[in-house]
């Protein structure tokens, strides 16, 4: 059953900003909302965002980061998806779906081939349902982190592509960034 009446189905607005008072907003004050802590890894904020309002509550988000990365030899970039929430209480009515749907259809006028996303192992059949693809397990994933360290990335690596016919090769994968 659905908390949206249906005279006020859940739309998707790109947000001019997001912030931690927007994120406790939805996910609570929790010292590790995203359940990524242990990783130990830096992550960097994203650039653009889209959310999903209650009345007055932020209870959905999706963040977008265009970034530099190296496929093989070749230099490429991303669209970075990352900060990808719901709500506790609004999960289990499609809106994780509408959010990334949004935030995918704004990454296709951003230029590169493809989105990545780093999630834990629980939420890939979550993202295999909204189209994206896990990487082969033998496929390294290295990011970078401060004080110039490269690190291999412990979480599940997912792309999608953004356009026809758009090919991701199966070779090892460096984000010459921070991860998003």
């Amino acid at each position: 059953m659905s908390d949206f009446p249906s005279a006020e189905a859940p739309t998707v607005v790109r947000l001019p900003r997001y912030t931690k008072t927007d994120q406790e907003e939805i996910l609570g004050d929790g010292a590790d909302p995203f359940g990524v802590a242990a990783t130990g890894l830096t992550w960097l904020p994203k650039e653009e965002h889209f959310g999903i309002r209650h009345g007055n509550r932020l209870v959905a988000h999706a963040g977008l980061l265009r970034l530099p990365v190296a496929i093989g030899n070749a230099e490429t970039e991303v669209v970075g998806v990352g900060g990808v929430a719901v709500a506790p209480d609004m999960q289990g009515q499609g809106l994780a779906r509408l959010v990334v749907t949004a935030a995918l259809d704004h990454a296709r006028t951003m230029g590169p081939q493809h989105a990545l996303l780093f999630c834990r192992p629980p939420l890939v059949p979550l993202y295999q349902r909204l189209g994206w693809h896990p990487l082969d397990n033998d496929v390294d994933v290295l990011v970078e982190q401060p004080e110039n360290r490269l690190v291999t990335m412990p979480l599940r690596t997912m792309v999608t592509p953004l356009h026809d016919n758009a090919h991701w090769p199966s070779e090892p994968v460096r984000l010459l960034s921070l991860p998003m």
